[in-house]
């Protein structure tokens, strides 16, 4: 019985820890990180992307020039439209910061509007599961009390293998979401152009699948809620044991397809 006692509590305690990291903003993740990347990004990064703005704005101006016959066909409004182009460049790049925290504040609305619905209903119920665990080994023998042992010591280091897996994707997924944003200035000084505008494009629609990753990852988590709470109670102990596990492994293999699933939604590469 000891055996039993607490047999999935680490997978228990990773899984609510879910809900609480995925709901958090960069800032409450961790502050010291959210911090040195804005400084990096406004320090090392903006004096680049200024560069490639000033590039972006000029080449615009050329084209412009040369698709009206060397300004013999040039009409004044060109010039308006390019003076108003090149102020919203510079807007987007001083306030890339703000923007790409808009996107994540969107997506934080969802994700903390699903974790209302699935709180406090993750525990895996082995208790309920198991209730007549006790009689059940009682009329066990030796032998397959023995081979039972064995069985949840290898369930015990599954469960341990599926806890690290989770705290590697949402760790992992935290981490890729930093180095994204401390690279946004390059990317969206390019968004005015037609034919560089493409990259910024794609950069946020990039970062709107990492945004919107953890809405799914919540799903994710709902499903798996709803799944291990209507365990029945299996006559064979064996059953219910790999039926357990087996939802946690459906879990972690959910989890770790959140992440292309989410580009493919929004059609990033």
């Amino acid at each position: 019985m000891a055996r039993f006692t607490g047999l999935f509590d680490t997978i228990n305690t990773e899984v609510n820890s879910i809900a609480a990291n995925v709901g958090q903003t960069l800032g409450e993740f961790h502050p010291g990180v959210f911090g040195m990347v804005r400084t990096l990004s406004e320090t090392a990064i903006i004096p680049i992307a200024g560069m490639i703005l000033t590039f972006v704005v000029c080449y615009e101006l050329i084209q412009l020039i040369l698709e009206k016959n060397n300004m013999h066909e040039f009409d004044t409004f060109n010039l308006y439209k390019w003076m108003f182009k090149t102020f919203c460049a510079v807007y987007i790049l001083t306030h890339t910061f703000d923007i790409v925290m808009a996107v994540f504040a969107l997506a934080q609305s969802a994700i903390n509007a699903s974790a209302g619905t699935i709180t406090g209903n993750l525990d895996i119920g082995i208790d309920a599961a198991l209730a007549d665990l006790e009689a059940q080994l009682e009329t066990m023998g030796e032998w397959e009390l023995l081979g039972l042992w064995l069985e949840t010591f290898i369930i015990s280091i599954c469960l341990w293998a599926l806890t690290i897996c989770i705290f590697v994707i949402i760790y992992g997924r935290m981490i890729e979401i930093f180095l994204v944003v401390s690279f946004a200035p390059i990317p969206l000084s390019t968004m005015v152009n037609r034919e560089w505008g493409q990259i910024g494009h794609n950069y946020l629609k990039s970062l709107f699948a990492l945004a919107f990753q953890g809405f799914l990852i919540m799903v994710c988590v709902a499903i798996y809620a709803a799944l291990v709470q209507n365990i029945p109670a299996a006559p064979n102990i064996h059953v219910a044991l790999w039926g357990l596990i087996g939802y946690s492994v459906l879990l972690c293999f959910a989890l770790f397809k959140t992440g292309s699933l989410s580009k493919s939604l929004f059609s990033s590469s």
